[in-house]
């Protein structure tokens, strides 16, 4: 099955600063060695199957997410933007810090792996000829953009380089080269099926992150662990369609805020990456019995991760505990969360949107600008339900364990 091309814009704030500040995640305890697992089961919904989004499997055509990754990493600058840093430079910017968050955030069970080609590759054409800008597609008809770009980027090192040994592509460009990632952020990730362009070893260029520019804040080389994350199949969260709407997850989910201090993946995203044990994820049907649960927060490994609640064929509540740690510095409300996930809504539209507890609250960090506060206290405390108006499913949180683990009780959808 031929699929579609994803060309998922990076979340990007729209104030990022020239300067960057990069730094590794904290470490975090001894993870346990413990194979993940594919998604399965009646709460492995279907849904969109031609591009990235949120149904539980992950279409052919898109990198692997668990196991060892390898990801071929190039430099590149222009005939009218010389790189004004040395390749060793600009990769340091983003590792070991993004190698290091995706330890922590799969429990170990992703070993990401850059192999950087360390020299400055020259591209033929000034960068205004290729005229690159955001939201530009992955053309093969185009003399201009993405496919001319890569072309002459495969051309410059198909006699060295073996594609055939790598699942991911980064290309770093000159941070001089464009705009600033303060006027815009033109990071983008051309995922999934082929695109049209082939190497010399016979595979297809595919599974592509190009990064301008700088990030900002503490951390940020999480722009390529969010473009990477594309690679392996989630959509943004952010909403790229163009409405005035506050955020879908904030700061919750890398996919929807990826700037300012760390924030780790959702428990659904880290199911669907392959990066929880298969008894880590309790599935609760639709006209089952009320059941209750102990919730493990995301940030700690071991113990149950999420409960999904199924409220159609295509949708459902997922439950999870989220608590400060290593990669969730930001959770100044410790408690139980629950979001909504539509597997057949598209990336940028909102396919997963937090519920808030606290709605109009101003949210509970408002210290940082690049983390949109309004649903930094969206997690319920023990005492409270919520009730899904639709399904009628119900979440109640019972109460904390003294081991920090979460009591709740779930009563599937009626409908």
């Amino acid at each position: 099955m031929k699929l579609k091309i994803s060309a998922v814009l990076a979340a990007g704030a729209a104030t990022a600063a020239i300067a960057v500040a990069v730094g590794s995640p904290p470490t975090a305890a001894a993870i346990p060695p413990v194979a993940g697992a594919p998604p399965s089961g009646p709460c492995a919904l279907r849904g969109i199957a031609d591009n990235v989004g949120e149904s539980a499997a992950t279409p052919a055509g898109f990198a692997r997410s668990s196991g060892t990754v390898k990801a071929l990493t190039l430099f590149v600058d222009f005939p009218d933007a010389h790189a004004t840093v040395s390749p060793q430079a600009r990769f340091d910017e983003f590792f070991p810090a993004a190698t290091e968050f995706f330890r922590i955030s799969s429990y170990g069970r992703l070993s990401y792996r850059p192999a950087p080609l360390l020299r400055w590759i020259r591209m033929p054409r000034p960068l205004t000829a290729y005229a690159i800008k955001r939201g530009d597609a992955f053309d093969p008809a185009s003399d201009t953009g993405y496919h001319a770009l890569s072309r002459d980027l495969v051309r410059a090192v198909d006699a060295s380089v073996d594609f055939r040994k790598y699942d991911v592509i980064n290309v770093l460009a000159t941070p001089n080269a464009g705009p600033s990632a303060t006027r815009t952020v033109l990071s983008v990730t051309f995922s999934g099926g082929d695109m049209g362009l082939r190497t010399a070893d016979g595979v297809p260029f595919r599974n592509a992150s190009f990064i301008w520019s700088r990030q900002t804040g503490e951390s940020a080389y999480r722009v390529l662990n969010h473009e990477n994350a594309h690679n392996f199949g989630l959509p943004d969260l952010y909403y790229t369609d163009g409405r005035s709407a506050p955020p879908a997850a904030g700061h919750w989910d890398l996919m929807d805020e990826d700037w300012g201090p760390d924030n780790d993946f959702l428990g659904w995203h880290k199911w669907k990456l392959g990066w929880l044990a298969a008894d880590q994820v309790h599935c609760t049907p639709r006209h089952g019995t009320a059941a209750e649960h102990t919730l493990t927060p995301v940030s700690t490994p071991g113990g149950t991760k999420i409960v999904v609640v199924p409220t159609s064929p295509r949708s459902a509540l997922v439950v999870e505990a989220r608590t400060r740690g290593p990669l969730d510095p930001t959770v100044c409300r410790p408690g139980v969360l629950v979001y909504r996930v539509a597997t057949e809504v598209a990336s940028g539209h909102g396919p997963l949107r937090v519920v808030d507890a606290t709605p109009h609250s101003g949210g509970c960090f408002r210290r940082n600008k690049y983390v949109d506060a309004e649903l930094t206290d969206a997690t319920f405390r023990p005492g409270s339900t919520y009730t899904d108006p639709e399904s009628g499913a119900s979440v109640s949180v019972l109460h904390t364990n003294r081991n920090g683990t979460y009591r709740i009780r779930i009563t599937p959808a009626r409908t």
